[in-house]
């Protein structure tokens, strides 16, 4: 795996991009992305100062109904599903692990009750290591964000999602042109660029000579697509600043809080999602951090089946996780753990048009896992 990707894209190359399409199934409420990514800049003037909200009331946590099934798969002693061979889930670290990790193995209980399969989580240590674990089929269903998604189908075409995630749209702040979808349920999300208030960094050129975090080379809003972006901007990451790799899309954010980095990357928007719950710790993180960037729509992560799974094993877990979304507390987990409000069943090729886009840019799976 190469860890850097080393991009050139002409003005020409771009162009085509924009004029791609990248429609999503009709059961989204809104179409995936259309056009290659793009990036979003705030104004340079500073926006009026808002006065940061109280923080919310907590309110108690529900207990998930896992209620069996009818007609739940059969088991056979020793085989996969059974308590000694447990199907195995692999989860990416693209946030807090310890909360994934709770999250997780709440989500594998319940799942249990539901289909009476036994499942054990397994939280990768890096997005590789989560898609390795499916390759080696150590793990036989994976919530792999997208390029993962894509990396796995390159190297392993036998791994391909069966559900996409949709969430309640977080946008980047006042910059993102999609601020009026705002609480909707959609089937994509964005690249945020943040930075210190104080660092004077107001567009991708002004990252020039600074220290900047990206979350992981597999990622794809914290290193993919603003990779692309600052290619296309005529900025080379590997010459024009300093960067390092945060490990996690809530750790970005810290890194910028902290001064550890001037700006970063992270998905829309990470300075107020419940899942990374950042301003709990850090109350005054948006008044010390802003948001002067974002991409275009990237399509949402799901959830991913290796081929030699039963069929009915998948078609289980498929049925309990769309049952999970309706109930409040499976709701609570599947939302603490990467934001997840609801799901849609798609086809193993969802993601091929993202992949075309991907490819057009100069960002070829097939050819970094080779």
């Amino acid at each position: 795996m190469k860890k850097t990707l080393f991009v050139l894209i002409s003005v020409l190359v771009l162009s085509a991009i924009l004029l791609s399409a990248c429609a999503a199934p009709t059961a989204a409420p809104t179409a995936a992305p259309t056009e290659a990514p793009v990036v979003t800049e705030a104004p340079t003037t500073a926006p009026t100062e808002v006065p940061t909200p109280e923080p919310p009331t907590p309110t108690p946590v529900p207990d998930p109904v896992c209620t069996l099934m009818q007609n739940p798969p059969t088991v056979t002693p020793g085989g996969l599903g059974s308590p000694e061979n447990p199907i195995v889930i692999a989860f990416v670290p693209s946030g807090d692990t310890g909360k994934i990790t709770k999250a997780g193995q709440g989500i594998a209980d319940c799942l249990n009750k539901m289909t009476g399969l036994s499942f054990k989580i397994e939280v990768g240590t890096s997005m590789a290591a989560s898609i390795e674990a499916m390759g080696a089929e150590k793990a036989q269903v994976g919530f792999l964000n997208t390029f993962s998604a894509l990396l796995a189908n390159a190297k392993y075409p036998g791994i391909t999602p069966a559900l996409v995630n949709l969430r309640k749209y977080t946008p980047g702040g006042d910059v993102d042109p999609d601020k009026d979808l705002a609480g909707q349920m959609e089937p994509f999300y964005k690249a945020e660029f943040i930075a210190g208030v104080d660092t004077g960094i107001n567009s991708l050129e002004d990252v020039k000579g600074k220290k900047f975090c990206f979350v992981d080379a597999n990622s794809t809003s914290g290193y993919v697509v603003p990779n692309i972006l600052f290619k296309a901007a005529g900025i080379d990451p590997e010459v024009d600043f300093t960067y390092q790799f945060a490990g996690g899309h809530d750790k970005v954010a810290i890194a910028v809080y902290n001064g550890d980095c001037d700006a970063g990357v992270a998905y829309t928007d990470i300075l107020t999602d419940e899942s990374a719950d950042l301003k709990s710790t850090y109350p005054d993180i948006t008044e010390k951090v802003k948001i002067f960037a974002v991409s275009e729509r990237i399509p949402n992560d799901g959830v991913q089946f290796i081929a030699s799974l039963d069929p009915t094993y998948k078609a289980a877990i498929i049925q309990g996780l769309h049952a999970m979304t309706d109930d409040p507390g499976g709701k609570y987990l599947l939302k603490s753990l990467y934001s997840i409000n609801d799901y849609i069943d798609v086809e193993p090729d969802y993601y091929q048009p993202f992949l075309e886009i991907l490819v057009a840019a100069g960002v070829d799976p097939a050819e970094l896992v080779k």
